[in-house]
């Protein structure tokens, strides 16, 4: 059974564990071909012989989304219990959750986790960029946007045989990552003022803290959920500024939970008013009512 690119497949080795996409294939008479894989559900890129890979059909490719919807439906579920009725006052008010600017290198789950903010009520600026590519143009799209949290995210990996996990050099994309940390920091060193979210499959922790994010993955190197980034951003953004975001309360909104991500204690990022505003902005001409 001939493999090629855009194919579902999972790598024998590991009993079809994680199911992944074909990206590309490199040709090699000698030792064999290599495909470059990336997670459908997981923010993982690894590469295998094509020898190893199987091709996995439908019913498996749609089992597994199955299995990571019920375990997000179980965390929405003990999150809707805390919610309450807005009494006729609260009616009166407004939402201004935390502006966001979300770098991603997988453009299929850029537009699954700009959904999650539209869904939210969250203005958020998507840009699919390749995260060895990210630190250069991180500078330039937060002094453009001034957003109030940035996430850089896409995939990563231990690369094989990697013995040493305290190198940068062990992961496929980690010091990406740590280069757009540092490059947002330049900009907005304060931790406050800019939360910066950051990492995917496997990253190094470590380094991304020292670099200056607020919250990173992989504290145990395991693997993330694609849309975790994205939970742990919306339960910043919508939390109000005069509380404190922890990692156990990351932890809750995730589905790799705190051995997927983890950081250190954050100001939250959403602001309420009140009144409503009644009309909108026009420059010149008559308003128009909200």
């Amino acid at each position: 059974m001939s493999i090629k690119c855009g194919d579902l497949v999972g790598r024998k080795s590991y009993g079809c564990d994680v199911i992944f996409k074909v990206c590309h294939i490199e040709e090699n008479r000698e030792e064999g071909n290599t495909a470059l894989l990336k997670g459908v559900n997981v923010r993982l890129i690894a590469d295998s012989p094509i020898s190893d890979l199987v091709k996995v059909s439908e019913e498996e490719v749609e089992k597994d989304r199955e299995t990571f919807a019920r375990k997000e439906k179980k965390i929405d579920k003990k999150k809707s219990k805390k919610g309450g009725r807005l009494s006729r006052q609260d009616s009166n008010k407004f939402s201004q959750p935390g502006k966001v600017l979300h770098l991603d290198g997988d453009e299929d789950y850029l537009e699954l986790c700009m959904k999650e903010y539209k869904k939210m009520g969250i203005k958020a600026f998507g840009y699919m960029v390749k995260e060895t590519e990210q630190h250069k143009h991180v500078k330039r799209l937060i002094q453009e946007i001034r957003p109030d949290i940035l996430v850089v995210t896409g995939h990563d990996g231990l690369l094989k045989d990697s013995k040493d996990l305290s190198d940068i050099n062990s992961y496929r994309n980690s010091l990406g990552f740590m280069l757009s940390i540092k490059a947002a920091r330049e900009i907005q060193p304060s931790l406050d003022e800019l939360v910066i979210i950051a990492g995917a499959c496997q990253s190094h922790y470590e380094a991304f803290l020292e670099a200056g994010a607020n919250f990173a993955s992989s504290p145990d190197r395991i693997l993330i959920h694609a849309l975790d980034p994205v939970k742990a951003c919306i339960k910043i953004a919508m939390t109000p500024i005069n509380k404190i975001v922890t990692s156990e309360e990351i932890s809750k909104v995730t589905i790799c939970g705190i051995k997927g991500i983890g950081g250190i204690e954050t100001r939250g990022k959403h602001r309420g008013g009140a009144p409503k505003p009644r009309y909108r902005l026009k420059l010149g001409g008559d308003a128009d009512a909200v």
